[in-house]
């Protein structure tokens, strides 16, 4: 399951069962503070949660969305994170300087520079997407620095990864 319907799973048992979240944190196994960082999940836009669940985002990045008081920043940071490949940490720093009044334009250009990744890196994101047939996250610095980022669903889909890997072994 992914974070989106974890969250309707909670609230659904909130709603039906009269329990409250600490009951559900008990049933399920998890803290109070998971259980409600879930349903926080579902005051997001209808767009930003289904880019968590198709996982074109990580809860991560949904919970630093989730610090902005107006949807239409979040949706806005939201549509950045995809264009940028933001990472969670850089989603964070935005969020604060939008917080602190800062324009979202001067937002990109102090921090965003760090995330734009040159065409050829672009290229291999694509390959490397296409490959795995799982949506890769890439992150660059200036400097060339960086980070390759694999999601996976479940074992089925880890499975799946470390098999593409292996045929390049030789």
């Amino acid at each position: 399951m992914n974070a989106i319907e974890i969250a309707l799973a909670y609230q659904h048992l909130l709603e039906n069962s009269q329990l409250t979240q600490e009951k559900v944190s008990e049933r399920v196994g998890k803290s109070r503070t998971a259980v409600t960082n879930y349903l926080r999940l579902l005051k997001l836009p209808a767009q930003i949660q289904m880019a968590l669940k198709d996982r074109e985002i990580d809860m991560g990045h949904a919970r630093a969305l989730l610090s902005l008081e107006s949807p239409s920043q979040q949706i806005k940071l939201f549509k950045d994170i995809l264009r940028q490949g933001y990472s969670v940490r850089k989603v964070e720093e935005l969020v604060q300087l939008l917080k602190n009044g800062q324009d979202i334009k001067v937002s990109q250009r102090i921090v965003g520079q760090k995330g734009l990744l040159p065409a050829e890196y672009e290229t291999l994101k694509n390959r490397l997407s296409e490959l795995f047939n799982i949506k890769v996250q890439m992150t660059c610095s200036p400097k060339g620095k960086g980070k390759i980022s694999i999601p996976f669903k479940n074992e089925e889909e880890l499975e799946q990864i470390m098999n593409a890997i292996d045929k390049f072994k030789g």
